[in-house]
């Protein structure tokens, strides 16, 4: 695969961002052009390795989520291939082999497949998400990429409640198999988590509505403003079609219960990124119907790609300082003896590109770690004034004479997802694992009510798009098993 010394005569280089100073001033994407040229050098660096882990999950001896390789399988060595011959049609064929909506995970993924490069044993890994979004970004540069409806429908009707990546997978192949989809979606635009889960800068929304119109164009119906379970009857939802499957995601999320938390001033991350999301599209921000962060001491609770995503809208925002809180230690800058390769994850420090952002700022990094919150403090009016924390060891443990007061006027909970809200499913009677995820096994997604499926960060966690495809495109799979008594689907 490749060029077969490539991986000796060329270095990884990675498609840089724009630059700080100029990104900060506006909502565009993040991204500079693709670099044809460099991007088929880039491929030639993909070795002909024996086993491509990049492409592969360990199943048999990791407990889900799979630790290595793409969650999609995705064909990488042979796009790569393809890449550096030049012949970026065939590509991107072999892209949409296994992966509906390569322009979402080419920008938002945070490559899992690059962590478990054989190449990466020794050298820095093949930049494969660059590859991989230049790949289907061309796609539609060149008309490659058109709608394709079935040529035949199977009578059968599925109904999906929620339109994140999950959803979309999923109806995007049942479509396919030719059955009739109807995709439902409490908010005013589809894409559920793609749409107003993560900002623009890193998704441009019209990335999302031009994938989504080809699905129309293709045949699968969408109902925006449709909440099932409230504006929408589950029950006779259920009864009017075949097949019901359930792609609502994760978004309870997790409280910090310590003292001052009642009050203005301190919000979920999602409080935060939605509406920011909706007046930029709705208005340009001129409706004002979001939080701003103009002017104000900004602390961010809790890392992973949300808390960046507030650090970056914070800053956009032109907030005061900005600070961000992490409870875990700080990585190592190359892989620890826990995080052996071919961890697709491992746990290394790395710059994010609002980090680079509040770098550019304000002269450092934002972050700081092994640091635990106590107590929210508040004046006398009962609005926030800052945070009281004390310093942590590795064992979780708090060390005396390290409490520490930060000022703050907004404070933005980033620390992760406990399940799937509930109104939605209970009235048709489902099961619940430990975590209060739907309970459907991988492999099956059958829940415990019949023709009721379950399928991405609502059964499984919360996790990655590219999982949440995954599933989705697992889930159709077998929903098309149980009503044709056979699949085709990959």
């Amino acid at each position: 695969m490749g060029k077969t010394t490539g991986f000796k005569e060329f270095d990884r280089v990675v498609a840089p961002y724009r630059d700080p100073a100029v990104r900060l001033v506006d909502y565009k994407e993040i991204y500079t052009d693709h670099n044809d040229t460099e991007l088929q050098t880039q491929g030639a660096r993909c070795m002909d390795c024996g086993v491509p882990f990049c492409q592969s999950i360990n199943t048999a001896n990791a407990a889900p989520p799979a630790s290595y390789g793409c969650p999609v399988y995705n064909l990488i060595p042979e796009w790569n291939d393809l890449v550096y011959r030049g012949r970026w049609r065939d590509a991107l064929e072999r892209l949409h082999k296994t992966n509906n909506f390569p322009e979402f995970t080419g920008r938002v993924c945070p490559a899992p497949c690059e962590g478990s490069c054989v190449l990466g044993i020794t050298d820095p890994p093949v930049s494969i998400k660059n590859i991989e979004c230049a790949i289907v970004d061309k796609g539609f540069a060149e008309g490659w990429i058109v709608p394709e409806p079935p040529t035949q429908r199977s009578g059968k009707k599925i109904a999906i409640v929620g339109s994140g990546p999950a959803g979309l997978a999923a109806a995007a192949q049942l479509n396919k198999a030719g059955h009739q989809v109807s995709v439902y979606e409490r908010a005013d635009r589809i894409g559920g988590l793609l749409m107003y889960g993560i900002p623009n800068m890193k998704l441009d929304k019209d990335i999302v509505s031009r994938r989504v119109e080809v699905l129309r164009q293709e045949g699968v119906e969408f109902i925006v403003n449709a909440d099932v379970g409230k504006d929408i009857d589950i029950k006779e939802l259920l009864d009017s079609n075949d097949a019901l499957l359930f792609t609502t995601g994760s978004t309870v999320p997790r409280d910090l219960p310590i003292p001052g938390r009642e009050g203005a001033g301190v919000h979920f991350a999602m409080e935060f990124l939605l509406p920011n999301t909706k007046s930029l599209l709705d208005s340009k921000h001129n409706d004002g119907q979001f939080i701003s962060a103009k002017g104000k001491d900004v602390i961010v609770i809790g890392g992973g790609d949300t808390g960046t995503d507030c650090i970056g809208t914070s800053l956009r925002h032109q907030c005061k300082s900005l600070v961000n809180f992490e409870v875990l230690a700080k990585p190592p800058l190359t892989r620890a003896d826990d995080s052996p390769w071919p961890i697709g994850l491992p746990r290394v420090y790395k710059v994010d590109y609002g980090h680079a952002e509040a770098s550019h700022q304000y002269g450092d990094d934002p972050r700081v770690y092994s640091v635990m919150s106590k107590e929210f403090i508040r004046d006398e009016n009962n609005q926030l004034t800052g945070v009281i924390t004390v310093n942590i060891d590795d064992k979780f443990q708090e060390i005396a004479g390290t409490e520490k007061t930060w000022p703050a006027d907004l404070i933005f909970l980033s620390m992760g997802f406990l399940g799937p809200e509930h109104y939605a499913s209970e009235p048709v009677g489902i099961n619940y694992d430990e975590r209060s995820n739907y309970q459907a096994v991988k492999g099956s997604y059958k829940t415990s009510t019949a023709k009721v499926y379950a399928a991405g960060d609502c059964r499984g966690g919360q996790s990655l798009v590219v999982r949440a495809i995954n599933e989705g495109r697992e889930a159709a799979r077998e929903i098309d098993r149980e009503l044709m008594g056979s699949t085709l689907l990959p």
